[in-house]
This record gives structure tokens, sequence and C-alpha cells, in this order.
């Protein structure tokens, strides 16, 4: 089991539903929920897509750090996502 204490929060905060997470993200509600709870572990295209939306550093998402905006500012405009494949440009 994972923990994604990060995103629930993140989502939180943004005054954002699961469902309207799951949309943004094109997956199903139920798919989001297991990701957001740690039954099933989110791919890294998707946590790139929610730290982008949420401008926090994946470090933050992963709980490396404290602090939102480790180097985001840095690789924002260079990760491109297309069909979940992740490329730097």
């Amino acid at each position: 089991m994972y923990t994604y204490n990060r995103i629930r929060d993140l989502r939180e905060d943004a005054d954002k539903t699961q469902a309207e997470i799951a949309k943004y993200l094109n997956v199903g509600t139920t798919t989001y929920r297991r990701w957001e709870t740690g039954e099933r572990e989110i791919p890294l295209h998707i946590i790139i897509k929610l730290a982008k939306k949420y401008k926090v550093s994946l470090d933050y998402i992963a709980g490396l750090t404290n602090n939102p905006n480790t180097n985001y500012t840095k690789i924002k405009n260079n990760i491109n996502i297309n069909n979940g494949t992740a490329n730097m440009k």
C-alpha cells in the first residue's frame, strides 16, 4: 500500500472533488480514489500532471520535502506529457 496524503491535501486545499480531479486527469473517479487512498500506485505521468496543476514539486508530492515549490519553477516548462509518456524538452 502506498500513501499519498499530499495529493488529497492539495485537492482539498484547492476545493476540488475527487471526481473533478479524475476528470482533469481523464481517469475514472474510482481509479483516482484508489490512487489517493494508496490502494494503487500512481503512474509517474499522472504525478507530473498533478504537480503542474497544483504548482508544486514532485518531491513535495512524494513527501521528500515540506517546501511545495522546490525546483518547480526550474522544471515546470521543461516537461511534456503525451499519451502517458513524460519527456523533457
